[in-house]
C-alpha cells in the first residue's frame, strides 16, 4: 500500500501534537505511568531504563478491561511468530472496541508496519500520539515511516524526541547518527 499525501499530513500533523506537548505529566500518586516516565527521563544508565521502559510499557498495557487485555496479548503474540493477519484482526478488534486505548493504536500500528502499509501505520501512530503524547514507541515509530518515506529531517526530529523521553536508546542513537550527515549537512 502507498503513503499517501493525506496519511503523510496526518502523520505530520501527529508529529507535530507530540512535539508540542512534550513536558511530562505531573507525576500524581496515583499515576504510575506518569512516575516511571517522569523516571525514566532521568535515566543515568542503559540498564535503569531498560528497566523502567519495561514498567511503563507494563502500564500502558492495561487498559481496564481483561477482553481489551486479552485482545493486546493475543494481537501482540501473533505478532511476535509474524502472523500479520491473526494480528491485525485481534488489535482491530480492540481498538474498535476500545477506541481511547493507546497501546492497542501502537500495536496496530505495528502490525500495518510490518506488513508495509505505512499509511495506516502512520494514522495508527497519530492515534497513539493523540491519546499519549509522551508514547516514545510511537515517536520512534514515526520516525522509522519518515525513514522508510525518504523524509530524514523529520525523521530525524522524531528520533531526538525520543531521547527526551527514553535515554540511552542504542537503537535510536544509531538512527541519529546514520542520520546526521544527509540532515547536518557534512562538516569540513
Amino acid at each position: 500500500m502507498r503513503f499517501t499525501m493525506r496519511n503523510y499530513k496526518s502523520a505530520v500533523a501527529a508529529f507535530l501534537f507530540a512535539a508540542s506537548s512534550l513536558a511530562l505529566p505531573a507525576a500524581a500518586e496515583d499515576d504510575v505511568a506518569a512516575q516511571l516516565m517522569e523516571e525514566l527521563s532521568q535515566a543515568e544508565t542503559e540498564q535503569a531504563a531498560n528497566r523502567l521502559e519495561r514498567q511503563v510499557r507494563q502500564e500502558w498495557a492495561k487498559s481496564g478491561s481483561a477482553t481489551m487485555d486479552l485482545l493486546l496479548k493475543r494481537g501482540q503474540d501473533a505478532l511476535d511468530v509474524d502472523d500479520i493477519d491473526a494480528a491485525m484482526e485481534h488489535l482491530t478488534a480492540l481498538t474498535d472496541h476500545a477506541p481511547d486505548f493507546a497501546e492497542g493504536w501502537h500495536s496496530l500500528a505495528l502490525v500495518y508496519y510490518r506488513a508495509e502499509m505505512f499509511g495506516p501505520a502512520a494514522d495508527a501512530l497519530e492515534r497513539t500520539l493523540a491519546l499519549n503524547p509522551h508514547h516514545f514507541g510511537a515517536l520512534r515509530g514515526l520516525g522509522a515511516i519518515f525513514e522508510q518515506v525518504d523524509k530524514p529531517a523529520l525523521a530525524y526530529d522524531a528520533y531526538s524526541r525520543v531521547l527526551t523521553l527514553r535515554p540511552h536508546d542504542s537503537d535510536v542513537i544509531d538512527a541519529l547518527e546514520r542520520l546526521e550527515r544527509r540532515v547536518n549537512g557534512q562538516t569540513l
